[in-house]
Formats: structure tokens, sequence, C-alpha cells
């Protein structure tokens, strides 16, 4: 039986992840001084989570804009660093990167703390499920498709989502760069005030509804859950433990039916449910070797 400061204890601990991977990734800090982008030999390497290349104290790359770059570069088809980097991380953690890592996913997290009243919409739409698929139609059109027609057309492709959508860039690069620079002000146009738009409509959504970004737009998280059935890092049900009392299923926030399907793709790996199952049937970590009746999706019955 879970003690009753079991889920305290896990939200705390992965809040202390989440704001240690924040200050690891992001740790020049002259950079927000001067208004400029750290360039040095770090920047080769990809961070895990959605964090934008240009932020001021950005030690890494983000592994959506180095996909798109290399997309969009004629000399390059593909660049397997990236793609290995992805396949990689998404085969050992899964989305555990979403709900461990990732530095937006956090500040909306931070902003679903506001008390104002919180929207369901997955309690209340027909279709507020289904609309988790969107995600994967901004990663097919905005990190593949328009990158490649744009260099068949014009030579040299664009990071599509970086450009036009990514409110994670205006956040943590486009904001500071115009707080400490003053020339990079005096070139603000149109573009900057739409992803300004898109980003202020994505805090107001996330004061409402638990990491809407998420759940709906990030290819970085439709990727990595493409891999949450198989990667090393899971979640596993002792179906001979379990009670259906539904405990897991209502406390988990991105509305997982975890009893059922505890690996789905839009699990990110927060482990509130097995903090508060009370039969101690949930597990989150890497697999064990009796954990293989239902490799996919996570459901097993121990053996007597």
């Amino acid at each position: 039986m879970p003690s009753p400061d079991r889920l305290k204890n896990n939200n705390r601990r992965r809040k202390g992840v989440q704001l240690l991977a924040l200050a690891a990734g992001n740790a020049w800090l002259p950079g927000f001084f001067r208004g400029t982008i750290y360039q040095g030999p770090l920047k080769q390497i990809c961070l895990p989570g959605l964090n934008c290349y240009s932020c001021p104290g950005a030690l890494g790359a983000c592994p959506l804009g180095s996909l798109q770059n290399a997309i969009a570069d004629p000399i390059q088809q593909i660049s397997f660093y990236v793609l290995g980097f992805l396949v990689l991380t998404g085969g050992l953690l899964g989305r555990f990167v979403c709900g461990w890592l990732c530095p937006f996913g956090l500040f909306q997290e931070l902003l679903h703390k506001i008390p104002l009243r919180k929207w369901r919409p997955e309690r209340k739409l027909p279709l507020a499920r289904q609309l988790s698929y969107s995600k994967y139609i901004f990663f097919g059109v905005f990190i593949v498709l328009i990158p490649w027609l744009v260099r068949l057309s014009a030579g040299y492709g664009e990071p599509a989502f970086c450009k036009y959508i990514c409110p994670s860039g205006t956040l943590m690069a486009g904001l500071p760069l115009l707080a400490a620079n003053s020339q990079l002000r005096q070139l603000v146009g149109w573009l900057f005030g739409w992803k300004f738009l898109l980003l202020v409509l994505t805090v107001y959504l996330s004061i409402r509804i638990y990491r809407p970004f998420c759940k709906y737009v990030c290819p970085l998280g439709a990727f990595y859950g493409l891999f949450n059935r198989v990667s090393l890092y899971r979640v596993t049900v002792d179906a001979s433990r379990c009670n259906s009392c539904g405990q897991c299923t209502r406390v988990c926030p991105m509305n997982v039916p975890v009893p059922q399907d505890a690996n789905s793709p839009e699990c990110i790996r927060c482990g509130k449910c097995a903090a508060v199952c009370p039969q101690d049937a949930i597990r989150c970590g890497i697999r064990r070797s009796g954990e293989v009746n239902a490799p996919l999706t996570g459901i097993y019955r121990r053996k007597p």
C-alpha cells in the first residue's frame, strides 16, 4: 500500500529533474546579458527536449531544428546523426523525455498551476482523443514535407516549424534576445508578431488544459511516442495484482487508460499512476525479464 505522500514525493522529484535539465541545457549565462547565442563546440550536440538552438543560454541544439535543417540542406540527403540521436533517445526513453527533461513541458505545467477553471476536452468533446493525432500531422507537414518541398523548388529549404509555429522558440529565444539586444528589436516584423500570438494562445490554453502543446501539436513528442511501446524505459502493470479501482486512469494527466494500454504513445512517464496505485501493481522503469507476456501494452501477469 503506497503512503499518502508518495504522489507528492514523485511530483517533487520530477520537478527537481525538470529544473535541473532546464538549468543544465541553458547554462551559458553571458548570452542572456549580451543578447547573443552560444556558438561553442557543445552546440553540435542535440539536447533531448524542445530547447531552442537560439536560446541565449542554450549549450546544445534542438533535435527538431537540426532535423529540419538536415532535410532542407541540398548537400546532405539526411542527417544520420540527428536521426540516430532521435531513434536512440526514443528507443531508450520514449516520452520520458517529455515528462522529465523538456523545458517547454515544464513551462506548460507551471502555467497549469494558475488557479483558473480547468478544461478536460476529452470528457466533453467526442473527438478530443482523435485530436492527439494532429501532432503527427505537424511532424509530417512542417518537419519533413515543407522543408523538403522548398528545397526542391528553391534549392535550399527552411525549418518551417521553427520559423512559423514553435512557441518554445519564441519564449526561449525570441523574447530573451529582443530584451537584451536593441539591434534585433529594430528588425521585428509580422512574423514575430504571429509567433508571439501563438505563444500567447499557448499560454492561455496551458492555464486551462494540461500540456495542450504536448497533446496536440508537438512533433518531438509525436516522434518519441512512436517508441513508447518498445522503449527500454516503460510502464508495466501486473494484472494479477490490479483490482481495477481506476485510480491510475483518473490521476493520469495525459488521459491514458493505464490498465488497458500502459505504454500508450500519449504517456509521458510522469509516474503518477504508479504513485497512487493501492496495490503496487504499476511500475515505471527499465523493463524486467519477467514482464514479457504483453511487451507492447505493458500489461502482464506475474508468474506464480
